[in-house]
C-alpha cells in the first residue's frame, strides 16, 4: 500500500497506485489527494457533469470539468451541485 500526505486529510492516507488523469493536474494528484479524497471527487464529478450538461468529449466541456478538479482539490472551492453535500 502506498501511503502520502493527503492535502485533505493529511500524513499516512492511502494514495493511489496510478496518475489518475493526464498531466501535471495528474502527477498532483497523484501526489497529493488520496483514494478517499478521490472517491469524494468522482461523487462530485458525476452531479458536476450531469447538472452542467457536460460531456467530457466535448474540449470546452472537459477543460470545465478539468477547472472544477483543480479547484476540489487545490482551491478548496466546489462550484455548488444541487444534492451534493461536501464531507
Amino acid at each position: 500500500m502506498r501511503t502520502i500526505n493527503c492535502i485533505k486529510y493529511g500524513e499516512n492516507q492511502q494514495g493511489m497506485d496510478y496518475v489518475p488523469y493526464p498531466g501535471e493536474l495528474g502527477t498532483n494528484i497523484h501526489e497529493q489527494v488520496s483514494q478517499k479524497f478521490w472517491q469524494e471527487w468522482l461523487s462530485y464529478q458525476v452531479m458536476f457533469i450531469n447538472e452542467n450538461r457536460l460531456s467530457p468529449i466535448r474540449p470546452k466541456d472537459r477543460q470545465r470539468i478539468e477547472e472544477a478538479m483543480r479547484n476540489f482539490f487545490f482551491e478548496g472551492k466546489v462550484e455548488p451541485v444541487e444534492g451534493y453535500v461536501p464531507e
